[in-house]
C-alpha cells in the first residue's frame, strides 16, 4: 500500500507543476479574450465541482490520496483517485 500512495504522491507533483504552467497559460488566454468556457471537466468526470482552472482539481486530487493513505486503502476510493488522476494528466498533455 505504502509504494501506491508513494506513486499517486509522485504523480501528483508532476501534475502540480504542469497544473501551474497550463494555468498560466489559461490566464494569458483568457486576458486575450479567448478560453470561454465553464469548466475543464464535464460534469460526469469524477469531480464534485467544476472550475476553470487545473489547481482546483489537482487539490481535490490530493486530497483523496491523503484520505487512501490516513484512513486505509479503501479499493474504490482509489480507482476513482487514479481515474480523476489520468483524466488531469490527458487534459495537461494537450497545454505542452
Amino acid at each position: 500500500m505504502e509504494s501506491i500512495i508513494e506513486q499517486l504522491n509522485a504523480n501528483l507533483k508532476i501534475v502540480y507543476r504542469q497544473s501551474l504552467d497550463a494555468d498560466k497559460k489559461l490566464d494569458d488566454l483568457q486576458q486575450q479574450g479567448h478560453g470561454k468556457f465553464k469548466a475543464l471537466f464535464p460534469a460526469d468526470a469524477g469531480f464534485d465541482f467544476e472550475a476553470k482552472r487545473f489547481k482546483p482539481y489537482v487539490l481535490d486530487v490530493a486530497a483523496d490520496v491523503e484520505s487512501l493513505s490516513s484512513d486505509g486503502l479503501d479499493e474504490e476510493k482509489l480507482k476513482t483517485t487514479v481515474l480523476k488522476l489520468q483524466k488531469l494528466l490527458q487534459l495537461l498533455s494537450t497545454f505542452k
